[in-house]
């Protein structure tokens, strides 16, 4: 066993004291919700507008009663089963026509334990209140860019980070799962209980049940350096290559990603951001004490001062600051909107593959999506880890993803006809595997299993839910067809 198993009082909280707990203080059972009844539309909410969910029957489950009402009820009416919390990746579920949608706000707030460096966390939290409860003690998360993706479906699908390179997958920083299984058993899983259920649960591709709580390990982290950068999208050419040049022997303390942006005139947004399409580098340079900071201060100058160089920003926000400010780093949407888009890893690209890319997404491109660009990996996102779970790494230097809203930057049907046009540019870079959390659209091709951690998943899913109830809760390309 590793230095970096965390020990201590929950590695010896059994199943059997979860479920007592949960039967003492379970409340009244919550209502399942036809279509048009009341509590279906908050139940079948999802972030990503563009894909809808309208499942037979849905439910807000806040207690493990809850879940186990909602798995009886399913079985007696004979409708498969479904998970979700925020739908951010709406688009890539599987319909949910004959499907109970389970949708898990679970109650109680997130632990932090600050000496064993480590937090649990409700199933139905988001990101920005975990990062927040953390910080009081000098800790960080592998959190997403966003405040408000839920934990749950990012942290088992493996993970993208701008603490990435230095701390890798956030998969392989949960500690144990609780999880309601068909039979409706409570199981809190983890290395010393349930191993290969645990290493399933890690990137496997879901079906094995209802998540109800997770615990992750928490990091140091003092502050960081972090930003975004904007030029006019004329100088893209130049900027990209400057950037990626610096991406082959970047410190693991940096993680960072570039984007094209094609921004509308709204309200929400600066005229200096509205005006064209612009490119844009954000990201993070880690400083996990104070000994560290200096050191963040100077990989952050060795980045941008030769692309500050190559031209004047209309934007420039990099500077040190707390870890809670990263949240805000990405300018995501705070609010539901619909998106239409595309995810691959790619190989390295070379001036080449730089120029693909920009002939499609750049200045003059007429490209009607509004963000297309790469996010940097490599350093610890490379490198398995030796307890990881089904998913522990990603062996590409670069993930692609891009995306349009309809409406604001064109119509449904031109953005899926550029999507195209992007995925054949770049054709001769892509290594035809992807991340689940980048994944934007049911059909698109994905893949981040080998066979033969497919065909174990598996295995393991027929044990934990012989009757398939979860099985349209699997994402495509991570259970054997038929």
């Amino acid at each position: 066993m590793s230095a970096d198993v965390t020990t201590g009082p929950a590695d010896v909280t059994t199943a059997a004291d979860l479920t007592a707990t949960a039967e003492a203080t379970g409340d009244a059972v919550a209502a399942v919700a036809r279509p048009g009844e009341p509590g279906y539309d908050a139940a079948t909410a999802v972030f990503n507008l563009a894909a809808p969910p309208r499942p037979a029957a849905a439910v807000v489950a806040r207690t493990v009663e809850d879940v186990r009402a909602a798995i009886r009820l399913a079985d007696a009416e004979g409708l498969s089963l479904r998970v979700h919390t925020t739908g951010h990746s709406a688009p890539a579920a599987r319909p949910m026509r004959d499907a109970l949608l389970i949708r898990t706000e679970m109650d109680g707030g997130v632990e932090v334990d600050p000496i064993r460096r480590v937090a649990r966390i409700p199933a139905g939290t988001r990101w920005g209140v975990v990062a927040k409860a953390a910080a009081p003690y000098g800790l960080a998360v592998a959190h997403g860019s966003s405040p408000t993706v839920g934990v749950v479906g990012y942290l088992l699908g493996g993970g993208l980070s701008f603490y990435g390179r230095k701390v890798g997958l956030a998969a392989n920083s949960v500690r144990a799962v609780e999880l309601v299984t068909a039979d409706g058993e409570l199981r809190r899983v983890s290395l010393g209980s349930d191993p290969d259920l645990f290493w399933a649960l890690r990137g496997g591709g879901g079906g094995f049940g209802v998540v109800t709580a997770i615990e992750v390990k928490l990091f140091p982290a003092v502050q960081v350096v972090t930003g975004t950068t904007c030029w006019p999208a004329a100088h893209a050419p130049e900027l990209l290559r400057t950037w990626r040049r610096w991406t082959l022997d970047a410190p693991p303390e940096a993680t960072t990603s570039v984007r094209v942006l094609n921004l509308p005139k709204i309200p929400d947004v600066p005229p200096m951001l509205s005006a064209g399409p612009i490119l844009c580098v954000d990201g993070a340079v880690l400083a996990e004490t104070g000994d560290d900071v200096a050191a963040a201060r100077r990989y952050a100058e060795e980045l941008l001062g030769p692309l500050r160089a190559v031209a004047e920003p209309v934007l420039d926000t990099w500077q040190l600051t707390e870890p809670v400010d990263l949240l805000d780093t990405h300018m995501d949407p705070s609010d539901p909107v619909a998106v239409i888009g595309d995810h691959m890893l790619l190989g390295d690209l070379g001036d080449e593959g730089i120029d693909a890319l920009l002939r499609v997404v750049g200045e003059g491109s007429g490209s009607p999506l509004i963000s297309a660009g790469l996010r940097q990996l490599g350093g610890a996102y490379a490198k398995p880890h030796p307890q990881g779970g089904a998913l522990d790494h990603l062996d590409a230097p670069y993930a692609y993803s891009g995306g349009g809203v309809p409406g604001l930057t064109g119509t449904a049907e031109a953005i899926t006809r550029h999507i195209a046009t992007v995925r054949e540019a770049l054709a001769p870079w892509d290594t035809g595997w992807t991340t689940p959390t980048f994944v934007e659209s049911h059909a698109q091709p994905q893949r981040h299993l080998t066979d033969g951690r497919i065909a174990a998943a598996d295995l393991i899913r027929h044990r934990v839910d012989p009757a398939g109830r979860f099985r349209d809760d699997i994402m495509p390309g991570a259970t054997k067809p038929g």
